[in-house]
């Protein structure tokens, strides 16, 4: 159910704001050139002192195919500017405080730092990852008073040598090339083909973790626990007395999807699970300052969703549980969205954390008894990397806008006294006139409340037109739009479109039925949402009903798809962009078989799953589709094969409808590089321009 705050949030106007007149007096139109000048700010790193930020600014590089990175330094009261403090001509990131004080960063693969008093003078200085900050499996965590390491390791494994009954035999399975694989998680988009075995464990050896003094070759000696997992997340507490972590005890069931639980560690070996439901996962565990709790999120994993038949996904959120076990107290019960990122302020009163409501993003806490959370930030905008000092005075973080690039920014704890403290394109916005975009609040044609952007095009004027529109669709489904850079948008804008983007339902930010609305029929009622704003924007606007387009990625693209099916009198030209069209391939053939499990209720021998994967495929209703369409794909996606997109080309092409497919070689789901970005949208263009001019 959606809580009373929720609603209330909804209720404040169920109608669109009244669309005003951008003003385009100054500034030139955005050029795809501008694509290279465009640089990214993040990564910001509060010293424990709270007088410097450093942060990464990256740039693309045109001649490379790459970016060039650099790390900056800024007094957090502007008493210094802003200066890069990596040597001229490297490639730096990785921006960290260690514990004496010290900035490290990455040159290259070499671990340096340097002292903010002094920063020219960089001396080579392995980074040990410091008490709070990230850890994984492997990684290398220093006790509190910095005396210890704690090191997970693999351990040792039997390995058993292949026989062969001939020589013959021997060498031609030494000929052959190709892959082998018998396990079923043989796939996983972006990694090499097949995926290591995790069943298997002279692939995936167990890990224990090793505790040794500071400067000896931790895991060399007895490890600490003997568990036979693998733990990840690895945290001290503050007395040095215990070590966290979390892990899944089932990992070697191929059948499961798994969920981690929470073990503690003391230093005399003794271990024990914190977290005994299995029908949660756990995870972002952190002890209290006093040691006596233990901070995670919780969310209901996808096996008991599954075993469960539910039709929803359950709620994520904060608990606090007692050191050596009991009840759990859920912090965010009655608050509904989805908390990311928690941290407890220094002393233990409260639990601080980052949330999306709607299109925005920003840090909010709540009391570690219980109690009502509290939003810290505010303002129409994304909150991104908060970092803060060890005091919490004082944060750090980057600031999202829709008409401009991210940004660094330093605030007091209870968010007053912002400033910004980066620069980095303050040349390229003083250049370019960047789009805004209006945020609209609507309803769709059941009554649901909406919230979608408009962007408007360059140079528009009220009297002009009629312009063409661009419906743009995020992908996830389970993500949203809001308030972000995004040049591909802008540069539309900028060659005169109208650019719509609807947070339909699924989409996150927006409370847990909303989240899990399109259960069961992905595309029915999300599909209507963006038309309701298809809709709303052309009665009000000089819109040319009869050139309008959809695009998308993922699941965006899998919107198009169906939008072209299902409302084929409404689009006159679409860009699909690794896109579903045939869930009974897909679950298959994609690295993500949960999805269809889960949402579709099944597998495609379940007669009831297999009815719902048909009639929500939008190949099944290809005969519909008059819009010429553009289909994009990496061609080692593993997240939607590139065979789902010749699928419905071929569909189109039999009935013809203009269609097109650009395939972009080595690549997987996330198509990436800046020539293929920019060749990307450069074709997007050329095609939209061709039926929508």
């Amino acid at each position: 159910m959606m809580s009373t705050r929720r609603i209330a949030f909804l209720s404040l106007s169920l109608l669109a704001l009244p669309f005003a007149r951008p003003s385009h007096a100054q500034g030139r139109a955005l050029a795809i050139e501008d694509y290279y000048r465009v640089k990214t700010v993040g990564a910001p790193q509060m010293s424990a002192d709270g007088r410097w930020v450093a942060y990464s600014v990256s740039t693309r590089i045109e001649a490379t195919n790459g970016d060039s990175s650099e790390v900056w330094l800024a007094a957090t009261d502007g008493s210094q500017p802003a200066r890069r403090v990596s040597p001229v001509g490297t490639h730096a990131t990785a921006p960290q405080w260690t514990d004496d004080g010290r900035l490290g960063f990455r040159v290259g693969g070499r671990a340096v730092s340097l002292s903010p008093a002094a920063p020219d003078s960089i001396t080579e200085n392995p980074i040990v990852t410091p008490q709070g900050g990230p850890s994984a499996s492997g990684s290398r965590r220093a006790s509190p008073d910095g005396k210890l390491l704690a090191v997970a390791r693999n351990m040792p494994v039997t390995k058993h040598d292949r026989a062969y009954a001939s020589d013959f035999e021997r060498r031609h399975e030494e000929r052959f090339r190709g892959s082998e694989f018998d396990w079923l998680d043989f796939q996983r988009d972006g990694q090499p083909f097949p995926v290591p075995n995790r069943v298997d464990p002279e692939v995936a050896p167990p890990e224990e973790i090793f505790v040794a003094p500071r400067g000896d070759n931790a895991g060399q000696g007895q490890p600490l626990t003997h568990l036979g997992l693998r733990p990840s997340g690895i945290e001290w507490s503050a007395d040095g007395k215990m070590l966290l972590f979390t892990a899944d005890s089932g990992y070697r069931d191929e059948r499961r999807y798994g969920s981690d639980a929470i073990y503690t560690v003391s230093l005399d070996g003794a271990a024990q699970r914190v977290t005994n439901d299995r029908n949660y996962d756990y995870g972002n565990a952190h002890f209290s300052p006093d040691g006596r709790w233990i901070l995670c999120t919780r969310q209901l994993s996808t096996d008991a969703v599954i075993a469960q038949h539910l039709d929803h996904g359950g709620a994520t959120d904060l608990v606090v549980i007692p050191v050596g076990g009991g009840s759990e107290r859920n912090l965010t019960a009655d608050w509904d969205y989805l908390p990311t990122n928690p941290t407890w302020s220094p002393d233990g009163k409260y639990v601080y954390f980052a949330a999306g409501v709607g299109g925005t993003t920003h840090l909010f806490r709540v009391p570690s008894r219980g109690g009502a959370v509290e939003q810290i930030t505010k303002g129409e905008r994304r909150i991104n990397g908060i970092s803060f000092d060890r005091g919490f005075s004082m944060m750090t973080y980057t600031v999202g806008l829709t008409e401009a690039p991210a940004e660094v920014y330093v605030a007091n704890i209870d968010g007053s006294n912002e400033r910004r403290i980066s620069h980095a394109n303050d040349a390229f916005t003083s250049d370019v006139l960047l789009g805004k975009a209006e945020r609209l609040r609507f309803k769709s044609k059941d009554g649901t409340p909406l919230e979608g952007w408009l962007l408007y095009p360059y140079g528009y004027r009220k009297d002009g037109g009629p312009y063409p529109l661009i419906v743009s669709n995020h992908g996830g489904p389970h993500a949203a739009d809001g308030y972000s850079f995004d040049f591909k948008n802008q540069l539309f804008a900028a060659k005169g479109y109208f650019v719509l983007q609807v947070n339909f339902r699924s989409s996150t930010g927006y409370g847990e039925k909303f989240l899990w609305g399109t259960w069961g029929a992905w595309g029915t009622k999300d599909g209507a949402d963006v038309m309701s704003g298809v809709d709303l924007v052309l009665s009000r606007l000089p819109i040319d009903r009869r050139h309008v387009a959809t695009i998308g990625h993922s699941y965006g693209g899998f919107m198009t798809n169906w939008l072209i099916t299902q409302y084929p009198d409404r689009f006159a030209a679409a860009v699909s962009g690794a896109g579903v069209v045939n869930w009974l391939s897909d679950y298959g053939t994609a690295d993500v078989a949960r999805t269809k499990e889960t949402e579709f209720y099944g597998t495609p021998w379940d007669e009831r799953a297999r009815a719902i994967m048909i009639r929500q495929s939008p190949l099944t209703y290809a005969n519909r589709v008059k819009a010429p369409t553009l289909f994009i794909n990496g061609e080692l996606d593993q997240r939607v094969p590139y065979s789902e997109a010749e699928q419905m080309f071929v569909a189109l092409k039999k009935n013809g409808v203009p269609a097109k497919v650009i395939q972009y070689a080595g690549m997987p789901h996330s198509i990436s590089g800046s020539w293929n970005v920019v060749h990307r949208m450069q074709n997007e263009l050329r095609w939209l321009d061709r039926y929508l001019r």
